[in-house]
């Protein structure tokens, strides 16, 4: 697949920043306060949810001052397109987490197909408890699930199409420091 790395960067050249770098760190900073508060005795399994999550897992779980297992997963919708099809599972998670309270951390709450999947893996896999840590909550009406929302949410989002902090335009900007929404879209 050829990309054309011109469009790319001017992407980025266009986009609105709606999250400045310090703005994100204060907010994965008061996530991990509260999840401190909340989980720290209940030993809890913590999966990243790959890719998206990664930046913020690398972010939030240093933060968290109690013993925790660390592991990942990658499920995905997206492949790279900026709409999502159908869900996809390229790595479940391997430790076991039977009986045992489960955190994942994943980049963006946006209508859910995802999350809720993961979640409803993890009851049916076994988990005493899920609990589910998101940068971003993206407002709007299109969630997949009326009741599902996130545990502990670090900003919400106006519905726009967005990318950094582990979110990806494309594949791309995953890495760009702060939160951005793509013009026009």
């Amino acid at each position: 697949m050829s990309v054309d790395l011109a469009h790319i960067r001017q992407v980025m050249a266009e986009a609105d920043c709606l999250y400045t770098e310090e703005q994100v760190e204060a907010a994965i900073s008061q996530v991990a306060d509260t999840i401190n508060g909340e989980l720290a005795d209940r030993n809890p399994v913590v999966f990243c949810v790959m890719n998206g999550g990664l930046i913020f897992s690398g972010k939030l779980v240093p933060k968290l001052n109690f013993p925790l297992e660390l592991s990942y997963l990658h499920a995905t919708r997206y492949r790279n397109e900026t709409s999502g099809g159908e869900l996809f599972w390229k790595a479940k998670p391997e430790i076991s987490f039977i009986d045992r309270d489960v955190l994942i951390i994943d980049d963006i709450l946006d209508e859910g197909h995802t999350l809720g999947a993961i979640i409803d893996f993890c009851r049916h896999a076994g988990a005493a408890a899920v609990h589910t840590a998101v940068l971003i909550d993206k407002d709007h009406q299109r969630k997949a699930r009326p009741d599902l929302k996130a545990d502990y949410v670090g900003l919400s989002c106006i519905d726009r199409y967005i990318f950094g902090y582990g979110m990806d335009y494309k594949g791309y900007w995953r890495n760009a420091p702060g939160i951005y929404a793509v013009k026009g879209m």
